[in-house]
């Protein structure tokens, strides 16, 4: 079989010298140590900042490097292993569910998720906005979206927001008898609410989870979870549940 075109292409610049900074920051950096400001640092490897600053977007895409405000970029912690989904279904808010509710508010839902909802696009619908924290660090925020219809008793609820108002949400859409849900994973770029939840600057690399949850035939919810991509990695295993496993091999380094 002849070259293919690609085969011809060489290794991009920026690809090269983000091999030789991996190998810098396993020797010469630890964990949360803050590297040389971009001049430096293209000075040091001989090429151009721009050709550098690709090579770091890169490293941040894989993990290896975080951009914090106010502080600069520096290396990486392991990344660290988050259950996302379980063998059974069940509702968001149920026994052992690791998601901590923040508020609940009436809001029309982005268009995609009106679509999933069957809902009209200018209807509003319940929005519990909640967070997950994992050895003291923020990995997760979600938008969990639910239908009037689904929690026809949530009128009985007299607090008007807040945590309270979002565990009313849950307790009332806990009275469904769920029947099955599914899940889809995207990787995506972080919007500025979402970054400031999750301590990264916009545009920074996440996955999102959507979760759609069924009851009595029809979809009861939709979930809109966004996980931070440089900490998490995401396998799937037989049991139908996603999980995200602690990197051994960076542990290891």
């Amino acid at each position: 079989m002849g070259t293919t075109q690609l085969e011809t292409v060489p290794e991009p610049k920026y690809w090269h010298l983000k091999t030789v900074l991996a190998e810098a920051l396993d020797s010469e950096f630890t964990v949360g140590e803050i590297l040389p400001n971009e001049r430096e640092l293209a000075a040091r490897f001989g090429v151009a900042r721009a050709t550098l600053r690709q090579a770091l977007e890169q490293l941040e895409l894989e993990g290896r490097l975080q951009r914090r405000r106010g502080v600069g970029t520096t290396v990486a912690p392991p990344r660290m292993g988050v259950s996302v989904g379980s063998a059974q279904d069940r509702w968001p808010g149920a026994a052992g569910d690791d998601w901590e509710a923040a508020d609940s508010a009436l809001s029309v839902p982005p268009a995609s998720v009106a679509r999933l909802l069957g809902t009209e696009t200018d209807e509003t619908v319940h929005t519990v906005r909640r967070s997950r924290v994992t050895g003291g660090h923020p990995v997760a925020a979600e938008l969990l979206y639910v239908p009037g219809g689904s929690v026809p008793e949530l009128a009985a609820v007299d607090v008007a927001a807040g945590p309270a108002r979002a565990r009313g949400v849950l307790r009332e859409l806990h009275a469904l008898g769920l029947e099955s849900e599914d899940q889809t994973v995207e990787l995506g770029s972080a919007r500025a609410d979402e970054a400031k939840q999750l301590d990264r600057l916009p545009g920074a690399p996440v996955l999102v989870v959507t979760t759609r949850y069924f009851a009595h035939g029809r979809t009861a919810a939709v979930s809109v979870a966004t996980y931070r991509a440089d900490t998490c990695r995401l396998t799937f295993g037989d049991s139908g549940g996603v999980r995200i496993h602690e990197d051994q091999e960076r542990q290891a380094s």
